[in-house]
């Protein structure tokens, strides 16, 4: 009987924690959960908490710490509290892989503390390779950890380049829905409101990773992404929209030959993959039917109409600290939407103006990274608050 693989899942409370964890109660004979953490919904942590039995669970923000406890006084968990805790507690002897689903650049210090502790990552903070791909790629290498990507177009590519190690990859094609607004004009989307913008028509993610998608900066985010994950340059790198959103992502070797993943909109599986691969478990997942999709369509993205997806690739060729910019700016301009301080068009205005003003550091250490992504919200603010009038 093969051991349990043991789990840490950062940012359980989330969307892509939770699924994980539902994934994770499928097969007790293979996992074993030994630490959740979240920011600040306490509740929902305590509940997980109680279901799954950790060892450590971590909130985040310590303002939450008293309540957390209040809510487990009863149980024998060990609770930790702060940011500098989930640095702390990844380097746990009894972890074996950490699974970082936090939100944006929150977890990239984490992310470097488990891999510096010699654990595998099963990855689905895009950000992290973002901001710091380099660093992480640099770091992966040398301590000899693998990186499982979560997202399910990387999770295709990974899937798509299994025993193809000794050709040449041409290029790859990342798919994307084109999101709730792919057919709106300029005008249509000067208007678009919050609540539009949260209804992703074929999957369920959070409020960052929605309104990102809606802008096509997830999609740039994905390319800088698969630039780190899989060593290839820019120009090699493809966007494509399939509102059905039925291949997850495709594969062209030098030959013309072509490769694609398929499979039902669920984030469940590539979670399930990243944990277990080059294993394969059997699901109750719901199969694809092709009687239920007469058509598959496909469509190039429309860069003026949303231009996030310009700005990032400029930022991937630019490289050095330019994509920690463009996803500092992104993270500040995506919560004034949210807030209801910028319209929808206005998102792009903040990241391309941050990016025109912050400093280019060519070859950036991790000190740079930090201290550009500091400065970088600031700016960012500033620009925000003389476009709101405040």
């Amino acid at each position: 009987m093969r051991e349990k693989k043991r789990i840490a899942i950062l940012g359980s409370t989330g969307s892509i924690g939770a699924q994980a964890l539902e994934v994770l109660e499928q097969h007790p004979e293979y996992f074993d959960i030994k630490v959740l953490s979240a920011y600040s919904n306490v509740d929902l942590l305590a509940e997980q908490t109680r279901k799954h039995e950790p060892t450590s669970v971590v909130v985040c923000n310590e303002a939450r710490y008293k309540r957390l406890s209040t809510l487990l006084e009863d149980s024998s968990v060990s609770i930790y509290s702060g940011v500098n805790a989930l640095e702390e507690i990844v380097q746990s002897e009894d972890i074996d892989m950490v699974l970082v689903s936090l939100v944006g650049y929150a977890g990239l210090l984490p992310t470097i503390s488990a891999i510096k502790s010699g654990k595998d990552i099963a990855l689905a903070n895009k950000e992290t390779l973002v901001v710091a791909g380099d660093l992480i790629k640099s770091l992966s290498r040398e301590y000899q950890v693998p990186i499982y990507p979560i997202d399910s177009e990387h999770s295709a590519i990974y899937q798509c380049l299994i025993g193809e190690e000794s050709n040449n990859v041409e290029k790859i094609y990342l798919t994307a829905s084109g999101g709730p607004f792919r057919n709106f004009s300029t005008e249509q989307l000067k208007e678009v409101t919050k609540k539009q913008a949260l209804k992703h028509p074929n999957w369920n993610m959070g409020n960052k990773i929605t309104i990102d998608s809606a802008s096509l900066m997830n999609k740039g985010l994905e390319a800088i992404e698969a630039h780190w994950l899989f060593g290839l340059e820019p120009e090699q790198i493809d966007v494509i929209i399939h509102p059905q959103s039925i291949i997850h992502s495709i594969v062209q070797f030098e030959d013309g030959s072509m490769k694609a993943q398929m499979g039902l909109p669920d984030m469940k599986l590539p979670i399930l993959y990243a944990l277990t691969t080059p294993d394969r478990l059997k699901t109750n997942f719901k199969r694809f039917n092709f009687e239920d999709f007469s058509r598959l369509t496909f469509e190039k993205p429309d860069s003026k109409r949303f231009p996030n997806l310009f700005l990032a690739y400029e930022s991937m060729k630019a490289g050095g600290n330019m994509p920690c910019i463009l996803n500092a700016a992104n993270e500040i301009a995506v919560e004034a939407f949210l807030e209801d301080k910028i319209g929808f068009l206005q998102i792009s205005a903040v990241v391309e103006q941050t990016l025109n003003k912050m400093s280019y550091i060519r070859s950036p250490k991790l000190e740079d990274y930090m201290q550009t992504d500091e400065e970088t919200r600031v700016l960012a603010r500033s620009l925000i608050s003389k476009k709101s009038g405040r």
